[in-house]
């Protein structure tokens, strides 16, 4: 789509700078991304009121991905239009002082007018974070799922194949979910074995509400032995929601990276969580 397709609302307005910004996040006490006329507590509005007192006027995001309550993020690029005449610094540094202590900016690019965090992504990639140990963990706890159940992540490995290429993704999509359709690109979905930790790395170009959750569910049904490993196809053949299980807790759930095109590039920066950055046969 070039800039005669985009409408309006799509393109910084003449006198405006378009600033992209790398965000990651805790996201226990928060009811998800978007900010919501109830008033309640949400990662949008903590963070354009920070970025507010940095620009001397009012900021309004778009981030590439809506994130649900208690779900967190590494890898959440957002933009804003300002007229505020700041650097790169300024803008990464005087928003984490004014943020509180579970968000942090991690880098702020000047972009072309025509870039959109969410409508130029062309990939997104979660991972889904199970503590597997018959003991509660006293530390992490709401920043993994614990599953005291033993697991054979062979099982989940094989299962999560089915989900590899375009599909209709309906059996795993939320009652609530608004996308417009169903059908998604799956590129990877991996499921690997650190100590207790086991992580599922899921890239698409773009998900359904729930969609990692409700796999991640199926997974570890499957790799409890409650269910054979043809399950998954079964499920996602179905294209029924009910059909699917539970849905897994958003604890362990994080937004690890979302891609662009190479006439967008924005500054690197490792996949995380944090805590998983020190395995090194993690899969990059």
């Amino acid at each position: 789509m070039d800039i005669l397709q985009q409408s309006a609302s799509e393109v910084a307005a003449e006198g405006f700078t378009r600033i992209a910004l790398g965000v990651e996040y805790k996201g226990s006490r928060y009811r998800g991304w978007q900010r919501q006329a109830s008033g309640v507590l949400t990662v949008q509005e903590t963070l354009e009121k920070a970025l507010s007192i940095v620009a001397d006027s009012p900021v309004d995001l778009m981030c590439a991905g809506r994130t649900d309550a208690g779900v967190h993020a590494c890898g959440q690029v957002v933009h804003f239009d300002t007229r505020a005449v700041r650097s790169m610094k300024a803008w990464t540094m005087g928003a984490n002082i004014n943020l509180p202590h579970d968000i942090s900016v991690t880098w702020a690019k000047e972009m072309p007018a025509t870039f959109h965090a969410r409508f130029k992504a062309i990939a997104r990639r979660y991972r889904y974070v199970i503590y597997n140990d018959q003991i509660r963990p006293a530390h992490l706890g709401d920043e993994i799922t614990w599953n005291h159940r033993p697991l054979d992540v062979e099982r989940m490995a094989e299962a999560a194949q089915y989900l590899i290429g375009t599909h209709d993704f309906s059996a795993f999509r939320a009652g609530q979910c608004q996308a417009k359709s169903p059908i998604k690109q799956m590129h990877h979905a991996r499921v690997t074995r650190h100590g207790k930790m086991i992580v599922l790395d899921i890239r698409a170009n773009a998900f359904l509400h729930h969609m990692v959750r409700n796999i991640a569910g199926v997974l570890m049904t499957i790799g409890a032995g409650e269910r054979p490993v043809e399950w998954m196809r079964e499920v996602l053949e179905g294209r029924e929601r009910r059909a699917g299980g539970v849905t897994a807790h958003p604890f362990g759930l994080y937004l690890v990276q979302v891609e662009y095109r190479d006439e967008f590039p924005l500054p690197g920066r490792y996949i995380g969580p944090h805590f998983l950055t020190g395995f090194d046969t993690l899969p990059g």
